[in-house]
């Protein structure tokens, strides 16, 4: 394999720049919807990025940010277990990525075609984006026309941007429905859209945080081992990890697909060299760190490979330097701060797309690998996920998207794919 073109230094900084902005909106989008600490997501965005580079022997150019893919379980498993809980779960759903890695490592990617089929792994990822309906609807409510005017603004920015503008969509949407959020504001001040749910005002509160370099806050609570962290054994909840820890069974599908898509942009095998197991020990691995930190997991971007697309720079040490910044961003409060003022419903119109995407990814997952409906076998399978998936009931303290996902497995396990039989017969 060639090695990578060199970068000159005058082009570095610029490129690297665009990667930060490719994965800032999305990455910050998913602590903001789930509670955890903005600043500290982006911290472990940086550093499991740059774990990732060093796991996978900076071969990959993949950025790593905060997976959609958790949201829904890390919301409700917050609510039943607190955040600590959920962070239990997020840990150990990155150690799944590293057992599955080993399980390849000794036999090969057939384990995945087995376990995990487009019949399984379409409906779940549908789950995902329904199960976040009532999440977007919620904070769309808050002032629909500030949620209408985002969502609109995201749409036209992607169907009709070219270039970078193309690539950021979320991104400029997020500050073009901030700016209507303030004439808004202006107007009718008493609909208190720049209040925290304390009644306080963020811009106050914004004024009030000093551009003092400082540690982010959970980074803090660890270091003085408080008990709302990891290092307390009560927040190991078994619920919460059957609850998060199965949605790696949906992004270490996700993963593979980036793999591939990554390679196919670059014009390398990354499935040979440095292999599957090692890209899923890198995105495991960085997802644990991610959350001991207090992080969201993470997950390999499809923002930054449009990156890697548009400007034809593939060398690694982009994304390297990209997740430098992205590291020395973190350390300063008023960024975080900043973020937090964005208003509910302008992060509802962007939701509205983001999650029905998402349920469309699952849809597209079914059509493209030609999964028969008609086949009485998937059509039970896909409804008995889509359903668990989406009803909210629990079982054996699996919920959500996760008891779905394990039902699916074990439909496809359980019950024989006739199709296949009829054929193996006709083939004698």
């Amino acid at each position: 394999m060639k090695p990578y073109e060199p970068v000159p230094v005058a082009r570095l900084l610029p490129l690297s720049i665009q990667h930060v902005f490719a994965m800032f909106g999305a990455t910050v989008l998913v602590p903001m919807l789930t509670g955890l600490d903005t600043s500290t997501a982006l911290f472990t965005s940086g550093l499991g990025t740059l774990v990732f580079q060093l796991i996978t022997g900076g071969q990959v150019p993949a950025y790593l940010g905060s997976s959609f893919a958790f949201i829904a379980p890390i919301i409700a498993a917050s609510e039943q277990y607190g955040v600590a809980g959920a962070l239990a779960g997020c840990f150990v759903a990155g150690l799944v990525y590293v057992v599955i890695g080993l399980v390849i490592s000794r036999g090969g990617i057939g384990f995945i075609d087995r376990f995990f089929p487009p019949v399984v792994v379409g409906p779940v990822i549908m789950t995902i984006g329904l199960g976040l309906a009532g999440t977007a609807k919620d904070m769309s409510a808050v002032h629909l026309p500030t949620a209408m005017f985002t969502l609109v603004t995201v749409v036209a920015i992607s169907y009709y941007g070219k270039g970078m503008i193309k690539i950021i969509p979320i991104l400029l949407g997020i500050v073009s429905g901030y700016i209507f959020a303030l004439a808004v504001n202006w107007r009718f001040p008493e609909l208190g859209l720049f209040m925290n749910a304390q009644g306080e005002d963020l811009f106050q509160i914004l004024r009030e945080t000093p551009w003092t370099p400082a540690l982010p806050t959970y980074f803090n609570s660890l270091l003085h081992a408080r008990q709302d962290t990891l290092l307390n054994p009560a927040n190991w909840q078994i619920g919460a990890i059957l609850m998060v820890a199965p949605v790696a069974i949906v992004t270490m599908i996700e993963h593979l697909g980036d793999v591939l898509t990554i390679g196919r942009t670059t014009g390398r095998d990354f499935l040979a060299s440095p292999g599957l197991h090692r890209t899923l020990w890198g995105d495991g691995i960085a997802t644990s760190v991610a959350a001991f930190f207090g992080g969201p997991p993470n997950t390999t971007y499809g923002e930054n490979v449009g990156v890697l697309a548009i400007t034809g720079v593939y060398n690694p040490i982009v994304i390297q330097v990209a997740a430098v910044f992205v590291l020395i961003f973190s350390m300063f409060p008023k960024i975080g701060v900043l973020i937090s003022t964005v208003p509910a419903p302008v992060m509802g119109g962007v939701t509205v797309l983001l999650f029905g995407m998402i349920a469309a990814v699952g849809i597209r997952t079914l059509v493209e690998r030609q999964v028969d409906l008609s086949n009485t076998r998937n059509l039970i399978i896909v409804s008995t996920v889509l359903i668990l998936g989406i009803s909210g009931l629990e079982i054996l303290h699996l919920k959500g998207m996760g008891l779905g996902a394990v039902a699916g497995v074990l439909l496809n396990l359980l019950l024989p794919d006739r199709t296949l039989e009829q054929r193996a017969k006709v083939s004698e």
